[in-house]
């Protein structure tokens, strides 16, 4: 039977196991081969190696402490300043009033604030509505709006529905050959005040509408071309309000002897181009010397179809010391021959006499008559906004900066 033997005291594992580790790694470390510094590539790893974060300074009592700098990011709400809202007044009507019509009329879409803007009178100054074919509340909001010149001839006027009494600031109006009810056009010119070139031709007029137009001063050119409705009375009492008048146009109207007459006797003196042509037998030789009196500055001046007009007017009309312009056209009682004595007209520019002489006999007279041009003007551009020969969209020689195109 075995012998018991007592236990035995074992070493420290720790000791022993630390102590080994720790030769264990010093003789690695001294077995490790040294190749020196010859072999290692220390500019390449520089250069390669991304650069180190520099540590950020800091106040006394942190030396030790490193801190990693991050650039602030910006804010999503910088560019809160570039809105639509936050530009001034000033600055949207200078973009809007690069605007076209039919763009400014979308622009006044999107609020409140820019509806407000589109319709400010700075813009709507001058405002050209050729080619629209039926005009409704879009003539009301447009007079409205503070137009100055407004050109719309040969469209379909209808109610421009006005939402208050007050005057309108138009200066400027061409409605010629216009489909329009006289009221609607007594309902417009009750509005106005400050007209200074009107054109109508070709409209049903009535008392009314020249009462409205003698409370217009300031007029200038007024077209009453081919024109009816209204009397004498109202015509003389027009006539006799406007004392600015420059350009008259009463040409083929519905006249009889008593409207020729009214124009006779009341025409202002400041008129200067005048064209009272289409009177066969109610223009006499007295009214020709009544408006050569009341009107000595005359340099343009139209009586072409005026039957009873004789050469016995030659006197009068060479009291005109301005006289450039004369229409004698279809005058069937002034004989060819008598043409010559217009040499006598030393500022004489131009002379028609269209249904007087033959193209034969043209040359001889344009012989004669070397400082006169015959023949050249078969239509008078007294008062009308456009002139026939000229194919641009003036009113007067003023362009309209909005223009509707269809």
């Amino acid at each position: 039977m075995a012998v018991e033997r007592p236990l035995q005291e074992l070493p420290c594992l720790n000791e022993n196991l630390e102590g080994s580790l720790l030769c264990m790694s010093q003789t690695k470390r001294k077995e490790r081969p040294c190749y020196g510094e010859e072999n290692t590539p220390h500019e390449l790893i520089q250069h390669w190696s991304p650069p180190r974060k520099q540590p950020r300074p800091c106040g006394k009592g942190k030396e030790n402490a490193f801190v990693l700098a991050r650039r602030p990011r910006k804010s999503r709400d910088s560019t809160a300043g570039l809105c639509w809202d936050s530009l001034p007044d000033e600055l949207l009507l200078g973009i809007f009033s690069r605007l076209t019509l039919q763009d400014l009329l979308r622009t006044s879409r999107v609020c409140k604030r820019w509806h407000r803007l589109a319709f400010d009178e700075s813009l709507w100054h001058s405002v050209d509505l050729v080619g629209k074919a039926q005009l409704d509340a879009e003539l009301g909001q447009v007079l409205t709006a503070g137009v100055l010149r407004l050109r719309s001839p040969h469209v379909c006027i209808s109610q421009p529905g006005f939402k208050n009494a007050d005057l309108l600031r138009v200066q400027h109006v061409d409605f010629s050959s216009c489909t329009v009810q006289t009221s609607v056009l007594e309902d417009i010119l009750s509005r106005c005040r400050r007209l200074q070139n009107f054109s109508l031709e070709g409209l049903i007029l009535s008392d009314s509408i020249l009462h409205s137009l003698a409370q217009n001063v300031e007029l200038v050119r007024l077209n009453l071309c081919g024109c009816a409705g209204f009397s004498h009375e109202s015509l003389a009492e027009m006539l006799q309000s406007c004392t600015q008048l420059e350009e008259l146009n009463v040409s083929w109207c519905d006249f009889s002897s008593q409207h020729v007459q009214a124009i006779a006797t009341n025409i202002p003196s400041s008129v200067t181009q005048l064209n009272i042509s289409g009177y066969r037998q109610n223009m006499t030789m007295e009214y020709v010397k009544n408006l050569v009196e009341r009107c000595p500055n005359l340099t343009n001046l139209d009586l072409s179809d005026s039957v009873l007009v004789t050469t016995d007017s030659f006197p009068f009309l060479q009291q005109l010391p301005s006289l450039r312009h004369l229409a004698l056209s279809r005058c069937y009682q002034i004989h060819p021959a008598a043409l010559i004595h217009f040499e006598k007209f030393e500022k004489l520019q131009t002379l028609e006499v269209f249904g007087l002489i033959q193209d034969s006999y043209l040359p001889i007279l344009s012989k004669g008559l070397p400082h006169i041009q015959i023949n050249t003007q078969p239509f008078s551009g007294v008062a009308r906004p456009t002139s026939a020969t000229r194919k641009d969209r003036t009113i007067w020689g003023m362009h309209c900066r909005l223009v509707y195109k269809p």
